[in-house]
């Protein structure tokens, strides 16, 4: 059987293949050129182009609405091909500054992340920071997540989920502050509890023998801070199970395996899931509490990076995004941040339930590329 191959380059003379392949011994005779002068009528077909491989690393809680900004994106520019990775934003962060891989975009759950992780590590190759500038362009609340299968499922409420929670028959699922935000929020939320709800053993009575080493508590007058150990694991036998990311914890929640979970209201609506909405005063996502956010402090009893020692303060919920110094394709990863930062983009984070900046805050607003600085105001 014999196939033809027709075969454009812009600037050169269209060549045609002829190929023949035998049907006993699968041989292939050696190509020969063709010029278009004997086929005069024939149709050009232009070469298939390959696509930009734009890499994106983002926070597990961006999975959905990423997903569907990532498939209205390539829509409108189908050269390019976005690859995406959802990890928990310590561990985003670390596969730039101290893996080395190559990423187009980083985008956080905790804007303050950046600075720390990015603006203060020095790329040795290059001799500039990972990142001098970010983009928050998003906020979410912390919430507790369970079925309708859950234990005590129709006894928890907005005024008891603590002490729900703390039952030891109860099993939760909460993620690992060493890698991901939401695990020193749930740290956080817990302490600023004792202080809401005036009742000192709030804390305590969660988490005291549910850490294989404990996880410590120290409050005074102005500041609560929680010290987080090298060793971070729960005790399943006592109800509580860590995971790497909390989006990690929606598979043991949906097959029964955790009756609660602590995720962001974005991933619980977008799955479906039952929620406890915690107080203001509690869930890290209204701003008018951020000054109260602040007096919570998880800090890491070691050092986990190579170059800092990173402290987390409580603070108002923001997403951030960021074009890593040594991204391999900073145009890409700016027309990717303008289409998150669109009218278009907006929407369809909204649509997933994700609440967004209006308008997005530019941190190191001079060093934002121009196109980008556009679409968003300087921070205060």
């Amino acid at each position: 059987m014999n196939m033809i191959k027709r075969i454009h380059r812009t600037g050169s003379v269209l060549l045609l293949f002829v190929i023949f392949t035998t049907a006993c011994g699968g041989i292939t005779a050696t190509p020969t050129p063709v010029t278009t002068e004997i086929f005069p009528n024939t149709e050009v077909i232009p070469a298939q182009e390959s696509k930009i491989p734009l890499v994106v690393f983002g926070a597990g809680s961006l999975i959905i609405p990423f997903n569907h900004l990532e498939t209205a994106f390539e829509t409108r520019y189908p050269n390019i091909d976005v690859q995406a990775e959802y990890h928990g934003s310590i561990q985003v962060i670390r596969h730039v500054s101290e893996l080395h891989e190559s990423i187009d975009v980083v985008a956080t759950a905790d804007a303050s992340l950046i600075p720390m992780l990015m603006y203060e590590v020095i790329n040795l190759e290059t001799g500039e920071p990972y990142a001098d500038w970010y983009i928050s362009f998003a906020t979410n609340k912390l919430a507790v997540a369970y079925t309708s299968t859950s234990k005590y499922a129709d006894e928890i409420n907005g005024d008891n989920w603590y002490e729900v929670l703390s039952r030891r028959d109860v099993r939760v699922g909460m993620s690992d502050p060493r890698f991901d935000p939401s695990g020193y929020r749930t740290l956080m939320a817990f302490a600023l509890a004792n202080d809401h709800y005036q009742q000192p053993k709030i804390y305590t009575n969660m988490f005291n023998g549910r850490f294989a080493t404990p996880v410590t508590i120290f409050q005074d007058d102005d500041q609560t801070t929680i010290t987080v150990p090298e060793i971070f694991e729960g005790k399943p036998e006592t109800g509580l199970l860590v995971r790497g990311a909390s989006i990690q914890l929606l598979a043991l929640l949906e097959s029964g395996d955790l009756d609660y979970a602590f995720e962001y209201e974005s991933v619980t609506r977008q799955h479906g899931l039952e929620m406890v909405s915690l107080p203001d005063a509690l869930n890290l996502g209204n701003e008018e509490n951020k000054a109260a956010y602040q007096r919570v402090v998880v800090e890491l009893d070691f050092r986990r990076f190579a170059s800092i020692e990173p402290v987390f303060r409580g603070e108002y919920i923001g997403y951030a995004v960021t074009i890593p110094s040594s991204a391999p394709h900073p145009e890409e990863a700016a027309l990717f941040i303008s289409f998150l930062l669109s009218e278009e983009g907006r929407t369809l984070m909204q649509e997933d339930f994700h609440p967004v900046f209006d308008p997005p805050i530019g941190d190191n607003y001079n060093n934002i590329p121009g196109e980008l600085q556009v679409l968003c105001e300087p921070k205060p």
